[in-house]
C-alpha cells in the first residue's frame, strides 16, 4: 500500500505569537522599501492555521487586510489567484481526500456565496464537467475493503468501455475512478493490465483527450502515488519555456505541511535532481527564497 509518509517541511512554529508576527509584517512593509526577508521569515515558517490567525490579528490590530498589503508590496509572483485554470481545478479535486473536499466546499460557499459545483458547471462542459462535479461531491469510498468480484468486474468494464471497442464509454471510467476506494482501484489497475496488456494510463491516453484525459490521468496518478504526482506537477511547472508560477507556488504552499518530504524524494527519484536545486536554477529573488524555505532543504 502507500509508503509511510515522511511528512511536511513546515511545522507549526513553537512559541507562536500572532500579534507579534502581525507587527513584524506591518513594520516590514511600512518603511521605505520593503523588508522582504522579515516577511519571508514570518510567512514561510508558519503553518497555514497560524498564517490565518496572523491575518485575523493583522486586520484587528492594524485595520488593514494583510493580503492586500502584501500584494501592493510584493510584486507579481506572490499574488496567487485560482482563475479558471483547468489544471488547477484538476489538481485540487483529484488529489484531496473526501474530507478535505467537504471542507473546500464549505469554505468556497462561505467565501463566494456560491457553491463550487455551480461554478464548475458554469465554467466547464461535457465529460470534463461531469468528472469535476463527481470529484467535487467528495463521495469516494474511504474504506480499504476489497471485493474481488467487483474488482474484476470494474477492470472488465473499463476494458470493454475503452480498448475493446470503438468509441469509449466514458461514464464507466468516471464511475469507477471517482467512487471506488484506493486499495480497490490499485487492484483494478493490476487486473486491467492483465486483461488488456496495457497500463490504464496508456489506455486513457489513447481513448480520451483534452481536459477530460488530464483529469482521469491525475486521478490514476494520485491513487498510485500522490507525492509523485505533485513532483511531476512541480517539474512541469519549471521545465517548459517560462515558469508556471501559479502552479509552482500553489503546490509548494499547499503541500509544505503535508508531504513535501515525500514530494522531494519522488522528485529526486523521477528526475535525478533535487527539487531544491531545480527551484534554485529556475527562480529568482525573494520569490526563490520563499520557495526554498518551503522546500525545506537539499536532498
Amino acid at each position: 500500500m502507500a509508503m509511510a509518509s515522511k511528512g511536511g517541511t513546515v511545522k507549526a512554529a513553537s512559541g507562536f505569537n500572532a500579534a507579534e508576527d502581525a507587527q513584524v509584517l506591518r513594520k516590514a512593509m511600512k518603511g521605505l522599501g520593503t523588508d522582504e526577508d522579515a516577511i519571508i521569515q514570518v510567512l514561510a515558517y508558519r503553518s497555514t492555521a497560524q498564517r490565518q490567525e496572523i491575518r485575523t490579528t493583522y486586520k484587528s490590530t492594524i485595520g488593514k487586510d494583510l493580503i492586500d498589503d502584501l500584494k501592493s508590496e510584493l510584486s507579481g509572483n506572490f499574488e496567487q489567484g485560482a482563475g479558471t485554470d483547468e489544471g488547477c481545478l484538476i489538481e485540487i479535486l483529484a488529489s484531496r481526500t473526501p474530507e478535505e473536499i467537504r471542507r473546500i466546499n464549505q469554505t468556497y460557499q462561505q467565501q463566494y456565496g456560491r457553491s463550487l459545483e455551480d461554478d464548475i458547471r458554469s465554467d466547464t462542459s461535457f465529460m470534463f464537467q461531469r468528472v469535476l462535479v463527481s470529484l467535487s461531491a467528495g463521495g469516494r469510498d474511504e474504506g480499504n475493503y476489497l471485493d474481488d468480484d467487483l474488482m474484476r468486474q470494474d477492470a472488465q468494464d473499463l476494458y470493454e468501455a475503452g480498448e475493446k471497442k470503438w468509441g469509449t464509454d466514458e461514464v464507466k471510467f468516471l464511475t469507477v475512478l471517482c467512487s471506488r476506494n484506493r486499495n480497490h482501484l490499485l487492484h483494478v489497475f493490476d487486473e486491467y493490465k492483465r486483461i488488456s496488456q496495457k497500463d490504464i494510463e496508456q489506455s486513457i491516453k489513447s481513448e480520451t483527450s483534452g481536459s477530460f484525459e488530464d483529469a482521469l490521468l491525475a486521478i490514476v496518478k494520485c491513487v498510485r502515488n500522490t507525492p509523485a504526482y505533485f513532483a511531476e506537477r512541480l517539474y512541469k511547472s519549471m521545465k517548459g519555456l517560462g515558469t508556471d508560477d501559479n502552479t509552482l507556488i500553489r503546490v509548494m504552499v499547499s503541500r509544505a505541511e503535508v508531504d513535501m518530504l515525500d514530494i522531494r524524494a519522488n522528485f529526486k527519484r523521477l528526475y535525478g535532481k533535487s527539487l531544491y536545486s531545480f527551484i534554485k536554477g529556475d527562480t529568482s529573488g525573494d520569490y526563490r527564497k520563499v520557495l526554498l524555505a518551503l522546500c525545506g532543504g537539499e536532498d
